[in-house]
């Protein structure tokens, strides 16, 4: 059994895997400390035969990481870095190791899920878009901050705004709450479907979207376009890049 750990920037999401199994856990936040967070999350858990890794998070948090599953269980560790081609992806990165391990992960997995072009929409701390040709080839993406990130700067850096989580659902909105809220899913909103325009202009209006990360489910609703939504596909690549390696 492999355990396949996908660290962002804020939250830690895990599942169990094996040959036609699957485990899904709760994730969690890691502000209060890692070893705190591990401690209540995986205290039951047995052994799994290799830790699968992949983390956004910083040297010190991953490291942590690391030393907690060292501390407890004699499991192989591996943590996952872009590579140049894998599994049927070309990185055309200009560094290609200097990808983020989250993003590679779901492009593994999205290469998996369809042979068609593909743009994969990562709704998390920070908002990224990434295209994915016929043929493979990862040709870039585009990086934006995400919803969160977007209501935080307004808190941060206005006087007047001191509450951004209000009704988004209404873009008359009669309340400063309720603006910055509905304000912050439009603009992202436009953001998605403007680069998406882009991107079927030069790959194919068949591209499909899949959409992913913590605010999907609230973003893909308001998607002028059909789009797949799974929660868990940079775990499914870990998974992928877990069968792949020795």
């Amino acid at each position: 059994m492999n355990l396949l750990v996908d660290v962002g920037n804020h939250r830690i999401k895990w599942a169990l895997a094996a040959p036609n199994k699957w485990r899904a856990g709760e994730s969690a936040p890691h502000g209060e400390g890692m070893s705190t967070v591990l401690d209540k999350i995986w205290h039951d858990l047995a052994a799994p035969d290799r830790v699968v890794i992949s983390s956004v998070a910083g040297k010190e948090t991953t490291g942590r990481l690391q030393q907690w599953i060292a501390h407890h269980w004699s499991s192989r560790i591996h943590t996952v870095r872009a590579q140049a081609e894998l599994l049927g992806v070309k990185n055309y990165y200009t560094n290609p190791a200097s990808l983020g391990s989250d993003r590679w992960a779901a492009l593994i997995a999205a290469r998996a899920m369809t042979q068609d072009p593909v743009c994969i929409v990562d709704c998390g701390t920070a908002l990224t878009l990434d295209a994915l040709s016929a043929r493979g080839e990862f040709l870039g993406g585009v990086i934006l901050p995400g919803m969160a990130a977007m209501r935080a700067s307004l808190l941060t850096h206005t006087q007047g705004i001191r509450e951004t989580l209000g009704n988004a659902a209404d873009c008359f909105a009669r309340s400063t709450a309720d603006g910055a809220a509905a304000g912050t899913l439009c603009g992202s909103v436009g953001a998605i479907e403007r680069i998406i325009k882009e991107y079927r202009r030069v790959l194919s209006n068949a591209m499909q979207v899949i959409v992913t990360g913590g605010d999907a489910a609230e973003l893909a609703p308001h998607l002028g376009f059909s789009a797949v939504v799974a929660p868990d596909l940079v775990l499914k690549g870990l998974a992928l890049i877990a069968e792949q390696s020795p």
